[in-house]
């Protein structure tokens, strides 16, 4: 998949078109040079020849052997996991989510922002911006992920209510296991499946919150990441660049933001 349409940047010192190349994910610095030399780049129509022509980075769009890619100085990548696809880059049983992306995209160093399981399927985010990866993770900044749950049978009022005032789950660390986790919501949809919002990040975490007021998950779905939802256009395996707005989107909250929405209106499909 490709996309026409960056995400706005900043005004930028022109760059080599070679390095762009390269810190775009298309190869080492000599393959990079090699696919301008050999007449396989161009930008804005017109084939470029010499690897240290430079370009404004700032809303570039160019193409490789006919590809059409936007310039983007940090990657932020949403993806509609499907069902059977791990979030590592060295998977041990089921395929890995980066063998969905484009081969410039695995290239770079892109990191899934809060893993799924393998089972699990949704909204994931990817991205090579540390920053942006701690903010939407890291606990004490309550970025909320919303899931939606099929679960063995509905969950009773009772039952919704332990996840919210909060479970004790088995953990490792003794500490981990004293402190109560609790659901920021929990309500029964009307089709009889869990919706939950969660803050924290433990491992299988809305599994075994679940099982702890004893109900077992069959199938677990993430719809939301802060104020950002799954766009429901996005295929199952498909995926988008985000922008700006976007991205500030993923890092709201749902409940004070005005234009909380899909990616939809303003993501670029790839």
């Amino acid at each position: 998949m490709s996309s026409t349409s960056p995400s706005p940047a900043k005004a930028a010192k022109p760059v080599a078109i070679a390095q762009i190349l390269f810190s775009q994910g298309f190869g080492t610095r000599r393959h990079c040079a090699a696919l301008v030399e050999h007449g396989l780049v161009s930008v804005a129509g017109e084939v470029v020849e010499d690897p240290r022509q430079t370009f404004d980075t700032t809303g570039l769009v160019f193409e490789v052997e006919g590809q059409v890619w936007p310039y983007h100085e940090k990657a932020l990548i949403l993806l509609h996991k499907p069902a059977g696809y791990e979030c590592s880059r060295k998977p041990s049983h089921h395929p890995s989510v980066f063998s969905l992306l484009p081969e410039p995209l695995r290239n770079r160093d892109i990191q899934p922002v809060g893993r799924l399981d393998e089972d699990t399927t949704g909204l994931l985010l990817l991205t090579d911006d540390g920053p942006l990866q701690h903010k939407l993770t890291s606990p004490k900044y309550h970025v909320p992920k919303l899931y939606q749950a099929t679960c063995k049978a509905e969950l009773d009022e009772l039952q919704l209510r332990r996840l919210v005032e909060g479970v004790l789950l088995e953990e490792r660390n003794p500490k981990l296991a004293e402190e109560p986790v609790r659901a920021v919501s929990a309500e029964r949809l009307p089709d009889g499946r869990l919706q939950m919002a969660l803050t924290e990040g433990r491992y299988h975490q809305a599994k075994r919150m679940v099982a702890a007021v004893g109900n077992r998950v069959l199938a677990l779905h993430r719809q939301r990441i802060g104020a950002l939802e799954l766009p429901a256009e996005l295929p199952c395996g498909g995926w988008i660049w985000l922008d700006d707005r976007q991205r500030d989107l993923a890092m709201s909250d749902p409940t004070s933001t005005p234009d909380s929405s899909s990616a939809r209106s303003g993501g670029t499909p790839a």
